[in-house]
């Protein structure tokens, strides 16, 4: 499967092609639930993210949600 290359963050990262957000997220390390992610330029509601196909060029950022008190 080729490699895309996308923005993560400010940084390049790569990733095989046709991985849908979830999976991407999966393959950072992070956990899906605990995250929001703002999909070139746009906040990217949790209903979307499964059907969100990673793009050459795309720009994510991501920020991790931390919970306490």
């Amino acid at each position: 499967m080729p490699e895309i290359a996308l923005q993560v963050n400010g940084e390049t990262q790569s990733c095989p092609s046709g991985l849908n957000l979830p999976q991407f997220l999966e393959q950072l390390g992070l956990n899906p639930r605990l995250v929001a992610v703002e999909y070139n330029g746009e906040i990217l509601h949790r209903q979307f993210w499964e059907g969100t196909q990673m793009q050459q060029g795309d720009r994510l950022e991501i920020v991790t949600i931390v919970g306490g008190g």
